[in-house]
């Protein structure tokens, strides 16, 4: 199973070199991606435009989404022109991680019905199909840049059932926001059998999140920062927090969980944006 590691790009008062040294150091330790989380009512950085800053100070690492929220960007055609884009400029490194998210004021805030979320959210993938194919909208033609291999990796994030459908439909696989190796092996089952129920006959890539801190005051600030994530879902924010790896043992028990659980990738989001956390991830994990 490859390890990936979060970009800070959520954590509150994260500064431009912080954010960049983590990238360039997140490349040079063998981490297999840079990846970003997503909300509009929070003082994070934009997940496109923060992993575009990585791709300009790296050269290897890959690029992902983990997720965007793409129905409250409801200008399928614009998306689709960015992710390309990304894809384009960072040679072909991008993972789109996509979902429908669950958070009303993030719809509010950008003016798009949160009730009509999961039928916007299929149009959108209808249309990121046709520009991605090249598909001409006009007398000027297609949307531009042409993708690398025809369109970014894609990976459809959610638990309920349509999720799934989504994935085998539209994308090369799933990823699960959140959970124990034994739901994300639940989760597993399902998406294997959606792949069969489409006729799938490749096999569906898969990706799964977790959170870390480590060093002095790992416990603080795991608190400190999932808590006041996560505030919005009430009691449950507490077991997130409790959820994160705060020494190097615990890391290494979470990673081997989700390798027995059949996962291809785990990303590890931290808690702290301090590049130093790069390094500790790394030597837990990698060496």
């Amino acid at each position: 199973m490859d390890v990936a590691i979060g970009l800070p790009a959520t954590i509150p008062g994260v500064e431009r070199e912080q954010l960049l040294e983590w990238a360039r150091r997140a490349d040079a330790r063998g981490f297999s991606s840079l990846a970003t989380l997503d909300r509009i009512v929070y003082p994070n950085y934009e997940p496109l435009i923060a992993l575009a800053a990585a791709a300009a100070v790296t050269e290897r690492i890959g690029l992902m989404t983990a997720i965007l929220i793409a129905p409250y960007r409801a200008n399928a055609a614009l998306v689709a022109k960015q992710a390309a884009t990304l894809h384009h400029l960072s040679n072909g490194r991008l993972a789109l991680g996509v979902a429908v998210g669950g958070r009303e004021d993030d719809y509010t805030a950008s003016g798009v019905d949160f009730h009509t979320r999961g039928r916007v959210f299929e149009e959108m993938l209808a249309t990121w199909k046709r520009v991605w194919e090249g598909e001409a909208f006009g007398t000027a033609g297609g949307v531009g840049p042409e993708p690398p291999n025809g369109r970014p990796g894609m990976l459809i994030g959610g638990s309920a059932d349509v999720a799934f459908e989504r994935a085998a439909e539209h994308a090369d696989g799933w990823i699960m926001g959140g959970g124990t190796p034994d739901q994300f092996g639940q989760g597993l089952a399902k998406l294997r059998a959606a792949w069969e129920a489409a006729g799938r006959t490749d096999q569906p890539r898969t990706v799964a999140l977790a959170y870390f801190a480590l060093g002095d005051g790992a416990r603080e600030a795991a608190d400190a920062y999932l808590l006041h994530y996560y505030e919005w879902l009430g009691q449950y924010a507490q077991m997130v927090a409790d959820s994160a790896a705060t020494d190097a043992e615990t890391v290494r028990q979470s990673v081997a969980g989700f390798a027995d659980a059949g996962c291809d990738e785990l990303v590890m989001f931290p808690s702290s944006p301090d590049p130093r956390q790069v390094d500790l991830l790394a030597e837990a994990v990698l060496t």
